[in-house]
């Protein structure tokens, strides 16, 4: 790190803005939607606030099943369980450890073939 990292740490415990909100939190949520031409942005404390967040949104509940690599740290598939869904785990590529689209393709088919309906 090498900026204003330390300067703005210090701001936010001076003005007792840490968490969870504060001007910094709110201006760069004004930034970031300015910069992407949006109505609002919301910046979330994890990428599973996010996933989670995703998955409300998307409307995921019970009974649905959800496609998540199986090469990842559990935060992946916690967010899936929260909403009371299944994992569907799919295998990675041994070369890039990305998800194997093959498998992931055949993943989607067998749910297509056992009649199983697909969010899109």
């Amino acid at each position: 790190m090498g900026g204003n990292e330390m300067k703005y740490v210090q701001e936010a415990y001076d003005t007792n803005w840490v968490a969870p909100l504060g001007p910094n939190v709110n201006e760069l949520e004004k930034e970031l939607a300015k910069y992407l031409n949006i109505k609002g942005v919301a910046v979330l404390s994890s990428g599973t606030s996010a996933i989670h967040l995703a998955l409300i949104i998307l409307g995921i509940k019970q009974g649905d099943e959800v496609i998540c690599s199986s090469f990842t740290f559990s935060a992946s598939a916690n967010p899936i369980m929260y909403q009371c869904a299944t994992p569907v785990f799919i295998d990675s590529e041994k070369d890039t450890w990305n998800m194997d689209p093959e498998l992931l393709e055949k993943a989607i088919k067998d749910r297509i073939n056992k009649g199983i309906s697909l969010k899109r």
